[in-house]
């Protein structure tokens, strides 16, 4: 998605990165110029608004549901592999690493 015009920050970087502008878990640089680029371009800007609706909606149907302990513990367990760099975010978790015999 594109307007076709030139920005200072391509239309791709914004898409790619639209969760972390919406969650707030970019530095405050990189928000602003996403900000100034959302001022620029239309079609961005209208894919920023649908995926802002769309994590409200979720927020209000699923947003009282707890969430189990067990579930919780293995998600925090696999960001802490990935931050140490144990595990690569692409890997499947829930498959057995093959023993020395499988391979």
């Amino acid at each position: 998605m594109s307007c076709g015009d030139p920005h200072e920050t391509d239309c791709s970087e914004v898409l790619d990165h639209l969760y972390e502008f919406l969650d707030r878990e970019m530095p405050d640089g990189e928000c602003t110029k996403f900000e100034v680029h959302f001022e620029e371009c239309s079609p961005c800007l209208e894919k920023y608004g649908l995926e802002q609706a769309v994590k409200k909606l979720v927020k209000r149907c699923c947003g009282s549901d707890d969430v189990p302990v067990d579930l919780r513990a293995k998600v925090m367990g696999r960001i802490e592999l990935i931050r140490s760099g144990h595990l690569v975010p692409e890997q499947d978790v829930a498959a057995p690493s093959p023993t020395p015999q499988e391979q």
